[in-house]
Parts: C-alpha cells; structure tokens; sequence
C-alpha cells in the first residue's frame, strides 16, 4: 500500500498536532467536495481545479493555514482576535483550534477568489 505524501506528513507530527490538521483535512474535504490532495512548499494542500484552495502545517509551537487575503482578515478582525498571524497565515494549536463556522467561511471566501481569479 502507498503511502499519500499528506499522510506521511502528519505521521511525523506529534499525536496532537496530527489530530487536529487531520480535523483541517477532514473539514476542507467537507467543504471541496472533489479536493484534490497534494504536497505545495513542503506543506499539504487541498486543491480545487487545480488551484490551491489551502495549505497547512504543524510547526514547533503552532499550527498554520494559508492564504489568507487581507480583506478576510480585515472582515473577521474580531473572530480572529486572540490567534497569532503573519502576513498570509493563521496560527493555531491544538488546544485552541479554529472555529468551524470561522474556517468554513475562509474557505467558502478562498474558493469564491479562485472563481473570481483573484486568488
């Protein structure tokens, strides 16, 4: 049996980690129907048609989704508050993951600027 690249990724996580960017994964098949799976920047990404829709990532002290365009960000300034961010990305940890209804409108935005083309 193959191992996906993806799968390989969150095996090396730690067991926390692991979980809740499976959750990630879980969700954005959920919300893309027909994602496709791959490896982008040495990270996991969902695609759709082709595009990125996000990307995430388990790092020492947190976890990250990317992109996140400044007009979302601007538009959930106080559903985000709390979470730590670069420009583009949104950091989370297990213990404080994202909120559903929050994570599904960045992707229900992202896949509206992938139609658009502005993504």
């Amino acid at each position: 049996m193959t191992v996906s690249p993806i799968d390989a990724y969150l095996a090396n996580m730690p067991a926390d980690q692991r979980a809740a960017l499976e959750r990630v994964r879980a969700e954005l098949h959920r919300l893309v129907p027909d994602a496709e799976e791959s490896m982008g920047y040495g990270m996991p990404v969902i695609k759709h048609q082709g595009h990125g829709v996000l990307w995430f990532a388990g790092w020492k002290k947190h976890l990250s989704i990317y992109p996140l365009t400044d007009s979302f960000l601007a538009a959930h300034e106080a559903e985000l508050e709390g979470y730590e961010r670069t420009k583009g990305s949104l950091h989370f940890t297990p213990d404080v993951p994202l909120p559903s209804a929050l994570f599904e409108e960045l992707v229900k935005a992202r896949l509206a600027d992938l139609e658009a083309g502005t993504g």
